[in-house]
């Protein structure tokens, strides 16, 4: 019978635990505290550990290291309530088997428990990230979608591996890439990032691997490609499914072999990189047209981080809006946000993700001069393809049989009246719909002012719609 060690403050999380785990069969003791904690391992050492990062008193994760010299390689799972990048990377460079956010399913543990009780664990962890101050945090996010990529960063960081990061645009891509170097033991060495999908196709391979004075025309002095100037460090190729295939073939080489040759050159150089990519492309489709190569999409996949959008994560939205207004204080001023500004913030579905929300803050803070930003301070939603597609396709259904019902004898004038009471409250909806109810944006966007707006939705009893 496994003896497990659960570590929490909590009297529902320890009652829930200890039901649980007993019910399939393993002897449950409970601490309250990091110092009772060590009191228990002391007398009875236990096979796993379930350690909570916030205990009163001595936190959780700077007892971890007691916690071994008492319990040996048995595993240690870190849960928290307030997981972040930083907490991620210590808990498990520090040595915890896995690392969980509340709120999870007790059952989610479980699962891990029993991994963790079948196979050999692992020795404390010696990372990188071990000696070195953690930086500032670059995320801000306590949704789990983002809690799981704090993880995989946390995971991937102290290795070599290439990594694959995909996202949509504006999603933070090239910030992963910068905590997963930051996090490295490649540290302290360059972090050279580079847009392929800014670059000429005939300019790519000069910019990856250099050229030779004379290789082409304007090649009037030899230059180090990013390949070699990243020796020792990490570099970031971002948008990757821009890559022509030719110069594909000489990057998954480069990264294989650590050789990079420069154009006009037959020498090969020796240099050290490890290299991040990201793309909003789907590169498995990519594959299958035969426009990028599948051995090159397996090697840089080696392992894969997919930054969800934004509007997956909708409870991030208020840490980020407060965080941004942070960093658009004036004298130290930091604007404040009212709730239902906030409440705007959070219904809306950002296409262009955090960047579109970080512009449409800094924005309304502008306009707000010093005051509470409310929702008629940010800019009315962009009006995508799809948005229009799908109020003209609304409209269009609305208006389709309007002929048909006897609205009005053209022959007196009534024709566009007529025809405006049956076109415009389903324009009206459409249009308040694609703002979230926001009024004020939706009289921007149609072009009329407010008061014509609340006169209209008036005249078509749409107040309550």
């Amino acid at each position: 019978m496994s003896h497990v060690l659960i570590v929490d403050d909590e009297p529902s999380i320890c009652w829930g635990f200890r039901e649980l785990l007993a019910d399939e069969g393993y002897d449950v003791s409970v601490a309250s505290s990091a110092e009772e904690a060590l009191e228990l391992a002391d007398r009875t050492v236990p096979d796993a550990v379930v350690l909570d990062v916030r205990l009163p008193g001595r936190d959780g994760l700077s007892t971890i290291q007691d916690l071994r010299r008492r319990i040996g390689r048995a595993p240690i799972i870190v849960i928290t309530a307030f997981g972040n990048l930083d907490t991620a990377v210590r808990a498990l460079g520090e040595g915890a088997y896995d690392y969980l956010t509340k709120p999870f399913d007790l059952d989610q543990v479980s699962d891990v428990l029993r991994r963790a009780l079948r196979q050999p664990p692992a020795t404390a962890a010696t990372s990188a990230t071990d000696e070195q101050p953690l930086a500032p945090e670059s995320f801000i996010g306590t949704s789990p979608a983002m809690q799981s990529v704090f993880k995989q960063i946390a995971l991937v960081a102290p290795s070599d591996v290439p990594v694959l990061i995909t996202g949509e645009s504006g999603t933070g891509k090239e910030l992963v890439a910068q905590a997963i170097h930051r996090h490295s033991r490649r540290k302290d060495a360059p972090f050279l990032p580079t847009c392929l999908a800014a670059l000429s196709a005939g300019l790519i391979e000069s910019e990856l691997f250099g050229h030779v004075r004379g290789a082409f025309t304007g090649a009037e002095q030899a230059r180090q490609g990013l390949l070699e100037l990243a020796d020792g460090g990490t570099v970031f190729l971002d948008e990757i499914g821009d890559v022509p295939l030719p110069v594909q073939v000489k990057l998954l080489r480069a990264i294989e072999q650590h050789e990079v040759t420069p154009v006009g050159d037959a020498r090969a150089r020796r240099t050290d990189f490890r290299v991040l990519a990201a793309t909003n492309r789907p590169l498995d489709e990519l594959v299958a047209r035969g426009e990028f190569r599948e051995d090159l999409f397996y090697r840089l996949g080696v392992f894969h981080i997919h930054v969800p959008p934004l509007r997956e994560r909708a409870e991030d939205i208020p840490l980020l809006a407060r965080a941004f207004l942070r960093s658009a204080a004036v004298d130290g001023r930091i604007p404040t946000v009212s709730e239902g500004a906030l409440g705007e913030l959070s219904s809306r579905r950002w296409p262009g993700n955090v960047r579109e929300l970080r512009n449409a803050v800094e924005r309304a803070a502008l306009v707000a001069r010093g005051g509470e930003i409310e929702a008629d301070h940010f800019p009315p939603p962009p009006i995508t393809a799809t948005t229009s597609r799908s109020s003209a396709e609304e409209l269009k259904l609305a208006t389709s049989n309007w002929a048909d019902e006897s609205l009005a004898d053209p022959q007196r004038g009534e024709l566009l009246e007529a025809f405006l009471r049956v076109a415009e409250p389903p324009l009206l909806k459409a249009a308040l719909a694609h703002c979230g109810g926001n009024r004020a944006a939706a009289a921007k966007m149609l072009g009329i002012h407010r008061a014509t707006l609340r006169q209209k939705l008036s005249d078509y009893a749409l107040n309550d719609d």
